[in-house]
């Protein structure tokens, strides 16, 4: 089984770290300005039939945005209505902020059944875009100390491409899920051989030494 996800974080690890907000387009604006993190995706209105929250039809529907700082996927979620739903249990037990942990899965069916040995029961259930479904888990303090969410790790969720360049003297890298519903399309202008299996090395240099020899790719 593999050990690592495409943007770094480790399989059946944390991959994802989730917060409720009042104000979308408010928090990305905070998050891109004040920790650096983003670019950040909107995925609006993702009340979808066959979502289920505590054993019934959800009826909650939510937009939320999702991008990376660093390795790590921050995913910023804004409730649309009053209906029950586990963002609305938070809210109502403690306010906006943290939410969740997504723990990045080969196999949510088994995981769900791991974690029920453990006394996790299942809250909520919705399928995704990149296929599968997730999975949040309540360990009865959910609602006050955070759910944990089962991520299916398919490839249309693990597929992601990282764009590094020099701005203003300072090496910028961002991590771009390939599915984004903000790219139209990618196309490689320029193809080379790296000296390493990762380019971690680039990120601290400048100029020349940020090169890559072109070639056949």
């Amino acid at each position: 089984m593999r050990q690592e996800l495409g943007f770094g974080q480790p399989m059946g690890g944390v991959a994802q770290t989730a917060f409720i907000v009042p104000d979308l387009e408010a928090a990305i604006r905070q998050w891109a300005t004040d920790m650096r993190a983003g670019p950040f995706f909107v995925l609006p209105h993702l009340l979808v039939p066959g979502q289920t929250y505590r054993g019934a039809e959800s009826r909650a529907d939510v937009t939320l945005a999702m991008g990376f700082a660093g390795h790590m996927m921050i995913e910023l979620i804004q409730p649309l209505d009053d209906h029950p739903s586990v963002y609305r249990e938070t809210i109502e037990a403690r306010g906006y902020g943290y939410h969740h942990m997504g723990i990045a899965c080969a196999d949510v069916e088994a995981d769900v059944a791991a974690y029920s040995q453990r006394g996790w029961h299942e809250a909520y259930r919705a399928a995704v875009p990149t296929g599968g479904e997730v999975v949040y888990l309540d360990n009865g303090s959910g609602a006050a100390t955070g759910f944990i969410e089962l991520l299916p790790v398919t490839p249309g969720m693990d597929e992601t491409f990282t764009v590094r360049r020099i701005s203003y003297g300072e090496g910028v890298e961002r991590v771009f899920p390939v599915h984004s519903p903000a790219i139209a399309k990618v196309e490689v202008d320029k193809a080379g051989t790296a000296t390493r299996a990762k380019l971690y090395y680039v990120r601290r240099r400048a100029g020349r030494e940020v090169k890559v020899a072109e070639g056949a790719g």
